[in-house]
């Protein structure tokens, strides 16, 4: 079994040739012939390439807060933010994307200082590629469950609590839970 190591944490400036990277990877993936690998081999490489799936998913998100902050649907001529996810990065489902975004995403404040995600149990888990989308969803039905009279805190363990959950858990099961 291969041990896969994180690279070094990328600059800005890398950004481009990352993207141009993961294009190049994903082809030689798409070519890979897995006839010759045993059982476990293929499903650890489909396993790690679901990983890989959401902790891409996650990186988007992240970058559909920047193409908020700098106002890209208005400069490209979009009606709104939807719009623009929709019609220029070609998603089939902008508005839970988006959703999606606003709890597990960092923004600024207004200094320009990082503030924590909305969720940040579940964003850890989502950038590190332990849950996918519809496990961030589904944690976001149950949460949104909760009145908004509980206290923070109580919410805050709730949050904790399902992240967990959604790491060994399907989505259906967590909305049961």
């Amino acid at each position: 079994m291969l041990i896969v190591t994180e690279p070094a944490v990328a600059t800005s400036l890398d950004a481009v040739a990352i993207v141009d990277e993961m294009h190049r990877l994903a082809t030689q993936l798409l070519q890979a012939d897995l006839s010759a690998l045993s059982d476990a081999q293929v499903e650890y490489v489909a396993a790690e390439t679901e990983r890989v799936v959401a902790r891409v998913t996650a990186a988007g998100d992240q970058q559909l807060v920047e193409v908020e902050t700098r106002d890209l649907p208005r400069k490209t001529g979009r009606r709104n933010i939807l719009a623009y996810m929709h019609d220029v990065l070609r998603m089939t489902r902008p508005g839970r994307r988006r959703a999606e975004a606003k709890a597990i995403a960092t923004f600024t404040d207004l200094t320009g200082q990082p503030l924590q995600p909305e969720l940040p149990t579940l964003a850890a888990a989502f950038a590190d590629g332990r849950v996918g989308p519809d496990h961030v969803h589904a944690v976001m039905d149950v949460l949104d469950q909760i009145p908004a009279a509980v206290a923070h805190d109580v919410t805050a363990a709730a949050e904790r609590t399902m992240a967990e959950y959604a790491t060994w858990m399907t989505p259906p099961e967590i909305e049961r839970a």
